[in-house]
């Protein structure tokens, strides 16, 4: 039996769950998560600092920057679909599978023998990446009841940020004293010792034949070609080519066809890979546009942060790694807290409270002193962090709580496809913005590319880092204005109490 109740403490009203529980040695299975969101985090970012390596080697520099999208691509456009696969089949055979199809791009990776086949096998990797961001996540919350959810989310929250962070360094270190192809190499006894443990300590019971077992194929294709072609659009517009040129509006002609035949399928599907009930439910809805924004605005700090920290604080690039670090810290240690603020007043105002405080550390960006010092933005930071760890836990929670287990994967899956799916948005956009600030201050010729040679080369005139820092402030202005977005969301389209099924 399951109850249903309230986090203001109305009385519960009890009704049978369904679930079919995981069960196991939860210690080992948790140990195998972390190193799985290890492996997702790392893979992120680990390749950026061999670049250089990558392209000496290999060649095919004009277009190296498929070895992110491939992977971002692929990872995004999966999460949606893996999450379904969970609810039908159970977390286990769909987490064992994306982890073998994760190591086995790794080693494909590892074995390239030009550009093309690596970033081919960087697709690979993401489709089996896709898997463990998703299903990692859901299977958490199976594992642990309400009351302690929150402390397994910070785990894996802490993994992946501190993971994320090392991932360059990492990277740089490997590529430098070692060789590039050890990035992926790495990747197999980590995800060897995880893949172990999950088969040998998981144990879900069998599910009933027959019973939801159907696989929307034609669903599963329609979202993977429409989510690849919008955003391939939205990665290469601005970079590739022009906004308003012919491939651009091509690829988003054929995305919003597209887009239209994935509703049409999605409609007629007996078992859909994104039901309508994910935007029929107001719990789910709202946070889905929420946590959307929450990965537009990040991409101001995570992208935009160390250029301007080089350039205009005068920073090395160990220095702006470090300021950028910084939210790392008290993202997970205030997400661990939030437990303590949304028992006493709910999910929804404890997000509303952390994205509230995150939009007014924003906005104060902008009016930092010029050129200013390295503390001023450091402090922000440590500010940003432990607001968004305010926001994001609780919301991610609340909606894993407000689902039967059947439909936890599908709701998981959902959230975090939208998160995904806005840090992309937000990197086409606020590039956009970024250098058409540029060129409106230095001239037409000059972007972010622009920059990047004048950092290389250690000589940046006065007149480039002044409109850097106009660049970068308009930048976190957007953010605001996206902050301030997902409080609106929250405010009025979210329920103020979230329905939730307690274990």
């Amino acid at each position: 039996m399951r109850e249903e109740l309230r986090v203001d403490g109305t009385r519960p009203v009890t009704r049978d769950s369904g679930r079919p529980a995981a069960t196991g040695r939860r210690g080992a299975v948790v140990a195998a998560l972390m190193l799985a969101m290890a492996l997702a985090a790392l893979d992120s970012t680990i390749v950026a600092t061999a670049v250089p390596q990558i392209v000496g080697d290999l060649g095919g520099f004009s277009y190296f920057s498929w070895l992110f999208s491939g992977y971002l691509l692929a990872v995004t456009v999966t999460l949606p679909v893996y999450g379904k696969l969970s609810d039908t089949f159970g977390r286990k055979p769909v987490l064992v599978a994306g982890a073998a199809l994760f190591l086995l791009g790794s080693l494909l990776c590892a074995a390239a023998w030009n550009m093309a086949a690596l970033i081919a096998f960087r697709v690979v990797q993401g489709l089996g990446g896709g898997a463990l961001q998703g299903t990692v996540q859901t299977l958490a919350a199976d594992l642990y009841p309400l009351e302690e959810r929150p402390k397994i989310q910070a785990r894996l929250s802490t993994v992946w940020a501190l993971s994320a962070v090392a991932g360059p360094g990492l990277g740089g270190l490997l590529a430098s004293y070692a060789d590039w192809r050890w990035i992926f190499l790495v990747n197999l006894p980590v995800g060897t010792v995880a893949l172990w443990l999950i088969v040998r300590h998981l144990h879900e019971p069998r599910r009933e034949k027959g019973r939801h077992t159907r696989v929307d194929r034609a669903g599963a294709v329609a979202i993977f070609a429409c989510g690849g072609v919008l955003l391939t659009a939205l990665v290469q517009g601005g970079v590739a080519w022009p906004w308003l040129s012919a491939p651009s509006l091509a690829l988003f002609a054929a995305g919003a066809a597209l887009l239209a035949v994935v509703v049409v399928v999605e409609h007629r599907a007996a078992e859909p890979i994104i039901p309508g009930w994910v935007w029929r439910r107001r719990t789910i809805a709202a946070v889905n546009l929420a946590l959307g924004a929450l990965g537009l605005l990040m991409v101001a700090p995570t992208v935009f942060l160390p250029t301007y920290a080089q350039s205009v604080l005068g920073l090395t690039p160990v220095a702006a790694g470090f300021v950028l670090s910084v939210w790392t810290l008290t993202w997970p240690v205030s997400a661990a807290l939030s437990q303590h603020v949304y028992r006493r007043i709910g999910f929804r105002n404890t997000a509303m409270l952390g994205i509230g405080t995150a939009a007014l550390v924003l906005f104060a960006f902008p009016f930092l002193p010029y050129p200013g010092r390295a503390w001023q933005p450091t402090l922000l930071m440590l500010l940003l962090g432990a607001a968004l760890g305010l926001f994001q836990l609780p919301l991610i929670i609340g909606v894993q709580s407000s689902v039967g287990w059947e439909e936890r994967g599908t709701a998981t899956g959902s959230i975090l496809f939208c998160r995904q799916t806005g840090q992309t948005v937000g990197a086409a956009l606020f590039g956009a913005v970024a250098n058409g600030v540029l060129a409106a201050r230095l001239g037409g010729a000059n972007d972010l590319d622009s920059v990047a040679r004048a950092l290389d080369a250690g000589t940046v005139p006065e007149a480039t880092r002044r409109a850097i820092a106009d660049a970068v402030h308009a930048v976190y202005l957007g953010a605001a204005c996206a902050a301030a977005l997902a409080f609106l969301v929250l405010l009025l389209l979210a329920p103020r109490t979230f329905p939730v099924l307690k274990d």
